[in-house]
């Protein structure tokens, strides 16, 4: 399935075999202390930027109905965030993954994308859009 909107993520998530478990994490931008000037200048201009995780939840997809819920919801941490990553945690026997077996996972997205590697997550901007990086 072609995922073009959250809501297309949302669909697939209640589609797949075993009940899912969504991990969002929402990220922010910062200048880095190593940019080159044309990467602050670009950066001053709403574009580049160091991600950085600013806080995590997870939620069974049956929660959200749209992606305007999720950021109302976001908006509680008072946190500025600029895109949100997300993943999938597959359940098994038809029961879906709890909260408490998605934190470790959600600790080890927060990591990976400290670290540059998300290419496993699907992120979201502000409107709900896939981002492709690159």
């Amino acid at each position: 399935m072609h995922i073009s909107s959250f809501n297309d993520l949302l669909s697939a998530a209640l589609q797949q075999p075993e009940p899912q478990r969504l991990l969002f994490v929402f990220a922010g931008a910062e200048l880095a202390d190593d940019m080159t000037p044309a990467q602050r200048e670009q950066f001053l201009a709403g574009q580049g930027g160091a991600l950085v995780p600013l806080m995590c939840v997870d939620r069974l997809p049956s929660e959200l109905e749209n992606f305007k819920q999720l950021e109302e919801e976001s908006l509680q941490f008072d946190q500025d965030w600029a895109m949100v990553f997300v993943a999938g945690l597959s359940g098994r026997q038809g029961m879906a993954p709890t909260s408490e077996e998605a934190q470790p996972v959600l600790e080890c997205m927060v990591a990976s994308i400290k670290a540059g590697d998300f290419g496993a997550f699907m992120p979201f901007d502000r409107m709900g859009d896939p981002v492709v990086f690159g």
